[in-house]
């Protein structure tokens, strides 16, 4: 049975059944739930959220707590709360990259879904409904949270002709993994992702001739796709869009730390911590990503490229980002030690120095060998990283099949 009840009513073991406002206003990854910790409880009534539904078969009824007067009756519900409080926190079991590709797989297909959904219908005039993107974080968030590198190493391998719709999916989960990096808060890191989405949809606005063509752009229309962070930001403004840091991260994601970026040649302290964060997880899928006029470069090339990038991003956005992705993230090519390469398949959650890698070629006698899969973190294994590698330069175009298992899709 549902009831619904004020915030300042609910009580450490009911069990919440939705949330009543709006989705990035809750401290909460999930809505249905029971209030097991009393942080939790304090959370939500600190919140903005001014009534919740309660399911009483589920949990307690606020009737259940209050009038819980003679010994017996209260003595019950005393040791259902102290069961329910000592129970251990449920945690994410982490599971390897290789066995979370099947659902990391279907969060970015139904995020495509949804971002090529939006962009149509801006394309019709129809307004931006954000609310409904939100599920498509909390899956994001919920792939993460068993291997934080899968679901961001697959959605690199779209192809340059899916580029403007799998960019947005990218970029939410890269500022979803950054934002705990920065140990924001939940309805930070929530609405860091909803921005991620949101933060390329003024591009739905230039034509699909321009953002795909592939040769160098002409003045004009380099001009032309300038302008998608403001038109994007008025497309939200016009789909009633409040979300200050959606609005926020859409307009200055191409702000640069020394002023010279756009809209607005923002600088410093001028450009907030969001849109610093967007600015890093924009470029990072963007150049990591294959486009109509360039092959993408791969993850470790990429992360050394940009750090040489001086007064472009902040240093310490940067930093955390590096932490976020892994120092090598998954396919990535390296040196090892052995004079071997390998390519990065996992991270290891130890240490960011010691992935496990995927070793098949012979930089002494330059020919293939038996793949090896090689965890660096085991203490057994002596071989080490000496840096990353470029596999231009040693010829090699297979590296994100030698990583995905040759399970592109």
């Amino acid at each position: 049975m549902l009831k619904t009840i004020p915030t300042s009513q609910v009580k450490l073991g009911m069990h919440v059944e939705e949330l009543k406002g709006a989705w990035v206003d809750h401290p909460f990854w999930k809505s249905k739930f029971v209030i097991k910790d009393p942080s939790d409880l304090k959370k939500l009534q600190q919140s903005v959220i001014k009534e919740v539904v309660i399911d009483i078969s589920k949990g307690l009824d606020v009737v259940e707590t209050a009038a819980a007067t003679p010994a017996q009756p209260q003595q019950a519900v005393t040791s259902q709360l102290q069961k329910i409080n000592s129970a251990p926190k449920i945690a994410v079991k982490r599971i390897t990259a290789s066995q979370e590709r099947k659902q990391a797989k279907l969060a970015i297909a139904a995020s495509r879904k949804a971002v090529v959904s939006m962009f149509s219908d801006v394309r019709m005039g129809k307004a931006i409904n954000a609310e409904g993107l939100a599920p498509l974080v909390n899956q994001i968030s919920a792939s993460l949270d068993r291997n934080e590198g899968a679901l961001i190493s697959l959605v690199r391998l779209k192809s340059s002709d899916d580029y403007t719709y799998m960019h947005s999916v990218a970029v939410c989960a890269l500022m979803v993994s950054l934002g705990r990096q920065l140990e924001l808060s939940e309805i930070e890191i929530k609405q860091a992702g909803l921005a991620g989405l949101l933060h390329d949809v003024g591009k739905a606005a230039i034509p699909a001739e321009v953002l795909n063509k592939p040769g160098a752009l002409t003045a004009e229309e380099f001009n032309l796709v300038k302008r998608h962070p403001e038109l994007g930001y008025e497309l939200l403004l016009k789909g009633q869009v409040k979300d200050e840091i959606a609005l926020d991260v859409c307009l200055h994601h191409h702000e640069k730390i020394d002023g010279s970026g756009y809209p607005h040649k923002l600088n410093g302290d001028q450009i907030s911590l969001f849109a610093k964060m967007g600015a890093v997880c924009d470029v990072y899928d963007a150049v990591t990503s294959n486009r109509p006029y360039k092959a993408g470069w791969d993850p470790g090339t990429s992360l050394h490229t940009m750090a040489q990038w001086k007064n472009h991003f902040d240093e310490n956005v940067f930093k955390a980002f590096v932490k976020s992705v892994g120092i090598y993230p998954i396919g990535t090519m390296v040196m090892l030690k052995s004079s071997r390469l390998g390519v990065v398949i996992d991270q290891s959650p130890q240490n960011l120095l010691t992935p496990i890698v995927k070793v098949f070629f012979s930089t002494k006698s330059k020919i293939r060998i038996p793949t090896e899969v090689v965890d660096l973190s085991k203490p057994a294994v002596k071989d080490q990283i000496v840096g990353h590698e470029d596999p231009r330069k040693w010829g090699i175009d297979d590296v994100d099949d030698l990583w995905n298992q040759n399970d592109l899709w």
